[in-house]
């Protein structure tokens, strides 16, 4: 970076004479003008530049930077203050991240006359900061405009600017630290297992899957209800007009062997991850590879929305809003049993082996089946009732066991918050089912996860043989613009991290329409205890949002750490990240951080902070003996933490870190000498850090 001559002196003469300070009486607080956004009473006035005051791609704190293109020769970026500014501001702060442009940094009076504060030329691949002294301006209290102008007369390549500030106090004098909350690890208490299968994905790329080692990738959605082992076909329910719909198949004459299915398991053997297979329950599916409507405009009237490349697939919503009844489920599908599933295992098993010996270990009993009545509503009309839901799933997983014995299977699937405690059956009852909630009521009162637990533990005792392995729920915050959502604003940003408060904080209130505590994981701990002890618990689908976006990848890193203190004992993130989005990052800390393999411990260890909405801490075991501790900074501050290390004698840290300031790379920082005492270390905003303790 490079700075007009006579500005250097005046820095280095304010560094020196640090300690002793001009005096100035009554100075003001440091003045936000950019962090995220352009601060409250500041415009921009700019010209014949391009500017962006979102800019994500990289960041030096926070969740946005400011981007600056220089259009023209002699262009500006220019913010204009809309009132006059106190006065005893001594120094104009600010972050830059460029490649080599020339820029020249102005400050305008009243009438936008200029005085030249310096010129700069940032170093590219990094964030600099950057203190201009005032004093060659004169008093705060005339500054009205900053300018950072281009002065070579030429357009100049884009470079981005972040976190500016005019600075109260001597000129040059850094931001002052900021404490953290305090840190403990006690390596000897709590420690339980982590499972590996907590780091599971749906639909995971089949490269992504081998880098990360993911260890389970589930098949799964709404068009796993209705697929056809034999003819590779699935329909897309409401999703997409009702339709069935073949998949790309390049050889279907072979079929049922080389199907999609057939290929997804494969490749997750090759990958090395387990397979959760989806088994449908609702007893129908597609009937062949030929498109097909569920409800043909041809045959059942005009409807709202019709498929623009199929055009006579319907929604099956008439013109009115009403939906189209009585239709005929042979038109797209054939009623099938337990036997259909029976025979799509035996398949499985003489291409792949059985659940003991490399085959398939997981199979979902269908998917999300308080839904049926609107998602596949057009062969399966009737809401689901607690009846029906043990009915099937005692028919099919009984059918499921018999055919291979050590598979796993995962159910009952469900939605999500209300499917917990009714039925579909109780929802469709009334506009006001909350106030008698009569499927509910007739199996006199209890939840419905607790009832089906309890139908599942008497069938064990009436048949002597375990036909449920895994209670799985799905569960996405209810938060506006929270799960599968982009990162939003700055208030969204701040609810997505709070809101992993709801999967285990009895105290977390959530910020939502449930309105009470949801305490996800030991709720169902609870039931588990209480109505089917020895079942596990799984989360087949979840997702918190943003995984484009550092705000998300803190979140998911946040949420595998609860997984894992927690005891989740299987879980598989929806909507899964691209290999170099930040949500991948996430998952890179606990997995490969060095792309060597190295990976977060096996065996969960007690881990406190004072403070969890600041830092929040994880701690682990690992099988070669060393201790590993993820730390999250969900503030755009650094803070300077201690961290206390008891029952564990380091010879030293490697430190491994992710941040909003480096957004393509896991960066190996400089290790650590072995801790003594409470060392404060420094972690930066926006950022999870892992240290290894030899």
């Amino acid at each position: 970076m490079r700075l007009s001559k006579m500005w250097i002196v005046l820095i280095v003469i304010a560094f020196v004479a640090a300690g002793h300070p001009p005096s100035v009486q009554a100075q003001p607080a440091s003045l936000t003008v950019y962090d995220d956004a352009l601060a409250a009473g500041w415009e921009n006035w700019s010209w014949n530049t391009t500017v962006d005051f979102a800019a994500a791609d990289t960041v030096h704190a926070g969740q946005t930077a400011l981007a600056v293109t220089f259009d023209q020769g002699w262009a500006g970026l220019y913010l204009r203050t809309t009132q006059a500014l106190a006065e005893g501001y001594t120094t104009l702060r600010f972050w830059v991240w460029g490649t080599g442009q020339t820029i020249s940094i102005q400050l305008y009076d009243l009438d936008s006359n200029p005085t030249e504060a310096g010129q700069i030329t940032p170093p590219g691949g990094t964030w600099t900061q950057v203190d201009l002294p005032l004093e060659g301006f004169g008093s705060s209290a005339d500054l009205w405009g900053l300018v950072w102008m281009e002065t070579t007369g030429s357009p100049q390549a884009r470079f981005l600017l972040d976190d500016i500030a005019l600075i109260g106090g001597p000129a040059g004098t850094p931001a002052a630290p900021v404490s953290g909350p305090a840190l403990v690890v006690d390596a000897a208490a709590a420690q339980h297992p982590i499972s590996p299968e907590i780091y599971g994905m749906n639909f995971a790329d089949p490269a992504l899957a081998a880098e990360l080692r993911i260890p389970v990738n589930r098949w799964g959605g709404n068009a796993a209800t209705r697929y056809n082992w034999q003819n590779d076909t699935a329909n897309r329910a409401a999703d997409w007009y009702f339709e069935n719909i073949p998949n790309d198949n390049p050889n279907p004459e072979a079929l049922p062997d080389g199907s999609a299915a057939d290929r997804f398991v494969a490749a997750n053997r090759e990958a090395g991850a387990a397979t959760i297979l989806t088994m449908p329950l609702i007893g129908w599916t597609p009937r062949g590879r030929e498109v097909a409507c569920g409800f043909s405009v041809a045959r059942y009237g005009a409807q709202q929305s019709t498929d623009p490349w199929q055009p006579d697939c319907g929604d099956g919503i008439a013109p009115d809003g009403t939906p189209i009844t009585g239709n005929d489920p042979a038109d797209t599908s054939l009623a099938i049993g337990p036997a259909f599933v029976q025979d799509w295992i035996r398949h499985l098993i003489a291409r792949f082996g059985d659940a003991d010996h490399g085959g398939v270990r997981f199979y979902n009993l269908d998917n999300e089946p308080m839904l049926w009545n609107s998602t596949h509503r057009d062969v399966h009309p009737d809401p689901l009732s607690y009846d029906e839901l043990r009915d099937r799933t005692t028919e099919y997983a009984a059918a499921i066991k018999a055919v291979d014995p050590g598979a796993q299977t995962l159910g009952p699937v469900l939605w999500g918050w209300v499917a917990y405690f009714y039925s579909a059956l109780d929802v469709a009852s009334d506009p006001a089912w909350w106030n008698n909630p009569v499927d509910r009521n007739a199996h006199d009162g209890p939840p419905l996860v607790a009832w089906y637990l309890a139908e599942m533990q008497r069938y064990e005792q009436e048949h002597g043989v375990r036909i449920l392995d895994y209670l799985d729920l799905h569960y996405y915050p209810q938060g506006s613009g929270v799960a599968l959502g982009q990162a939003g604003g700055a208030e969204t940003q701040a609810l997505r991290l709070r809101s992993t408060r709801s999967l285990w904080d009895p105290d977390y209130v959530d910020e939502s329409w449930i309105g009470e505590a949801v305490m996800l994981i030991p709720r169902m701990h609870a039931w588990i205890d209480a109505y089917y002890p020895g079942t596990r618990l799984a989360i087949t689908e979840y997702n918190f949002g943003a995984l484009d976006h550092i705000n998300g990848a803190l979140a998911q890193a946040d949420v595998l750490g609860i997984f894992g203190r927690e005891g989740v004992d299987l879980a598989a993130l929806w909507g899964v990240p691209s290999a170099g989005d930040p949500g991948a990052y996430a998952f890179r800390m606990y997995r490969n951080y060095d792309g060597q393999g190295g990976a977060f411990g096996e065996t969960s260890v007690q881990a406190t902070s004072a403070d969890p909405a600041q830092l929040a801490i994880y701690a682990a075991r690992r099988a070669d003996g060393a201790l590993t501790v993820i730390v999250i900074n969900k503030t755009r501050s650094p803070l300077n933490s201690p961290l206390t290390i008891q029952n564990f004698e380091a010879r030293g840290a490697e430190v491994y870190r992710y941040s909003a300031a480096q957004r393509d790379q896991i960066v190996h920082e400089a290790d650590q000498s072995a801790p003594s005492g409470s060392p404060d270390i420094a972690f930066p905003p926006n950022s999870i850090t892992l240290l290894v303790l030899r």
